[in-house]
């Protein structure tokens, strides 16, 4: 770290007085009503899938911006737009834990009606992964992750755990903008066939999963609840040698959407 970079995250150099009380004003009176994009990555994938990032604070905004032309050109602009510097003292006063990559921004949580339409919508062309009554925040940031990577036209989860939990959307690094997210009841599912995932199910490679399928899983410890069972139009279950209890929530929700197929194949020659 230079001289300069290191005077600057000890307050001694950055932004002038008004400029960063008018910050600090700013994040506040935005904290309360915003989804916390903590880190870089987060920061990156909500701006790259159109998220609303109403700011950003770092102690080294340079620094943020180098990391920026290195791992995302395509968002380097839309990155400096947003993020402001303030001294290190103030990014932890702001922030109960600072990132390493040492920025956070603060986003629009999408409407809940908007999502709900891209649920509905039909024809789909891809499944809707469901969550029944999760425990984990961290489980369910991981399903989110996999379902954006895999494509999925979203997640949802019945219970009362938030889907869009600060620890939920730090698991998620920031892709919770990159598929639809929402938390529902049994009643407001998504049209589509119900394939809920049961040890006393069929196998999963006994089926073909249609595109518009729901993908229900239960948790680790509990499974499906009976009322959910009751819905489902299929019982599967994956494959598992005998003895061993279970697979962590992430992992079913990997195989089941490797097994429905995930996005298109890339054409030779493109990235």
């Amino acid at each position: 770290m230079s001289e300069e970079s290191g005077e600057r995250r000890q307050g001694h150099g950055g932004p002038g007085g008004a400029e960063l009380a008018e910050a600090v004003l700013d994040w506040r009176s935005t904290a309360d009503a915003a989804v916390l994009l903590d880190g870089f990555h987060a920061l990156k994938h909500a701006l790259r899938f159109g998220a609303d990032v109403r700011i950003g604070i770092a102690d080294d905004r340079a620094a943020v911006l180098a990391l920026a032309r290195s791992l995302a050109p395509d968002v380097t602009d839309a990155v400096a737009a947003v993020v402001r510097e303030v001294p290190t003292q103030v990014l932890h006063e702001l922030l109960l834990r600072v990132h390493p990559t040492g920025v956070a921004a603060l986003a629009t949580r999408p409407e809940r009606e908007a999502n709900l339409r891209l649920l509905g919508a039909a024809p789909r062309t891809a499944p809707v992964v469901v969550l029944d009554n999760p425990r984990n925040l961290g489980n369910v940031g991981a399903v989110v992750r996999l379902a954006a990577g895999f494509g999925a036209t979203g997640v949802v989860t019945t219970g009362d755990l938030d889907p869009w939990h600060p620890n939920v959307v730090r698991a998620g690094a920031g892709l919770h903008y990159a598929t639809a997210v929402e938390r529902v009841t049994l009643a407001e599912l998504p049209p589509g066939p119900l394939y809920a995932l049961d040890p006393e199910g069929d196998d999963i490679r006994a089926h073909v999963l249609p595109a518009d399928a729901l993908l229900a899983f239960g948790s680790e410890r509990h499974g499906i609840s009976p009322e959910l069972r009751e819905r489902a139009d299929h019982l599967v279950s994956l494959p598992m040698r005998p003895q061993v209890s279970s697979y962590n929530l992430a992992t079913s929700v990997a195989m089941a959407l490797f097994h429905w197929g995930g996005p298109a194949p890339l054409g030779p020659g493109l990235p």
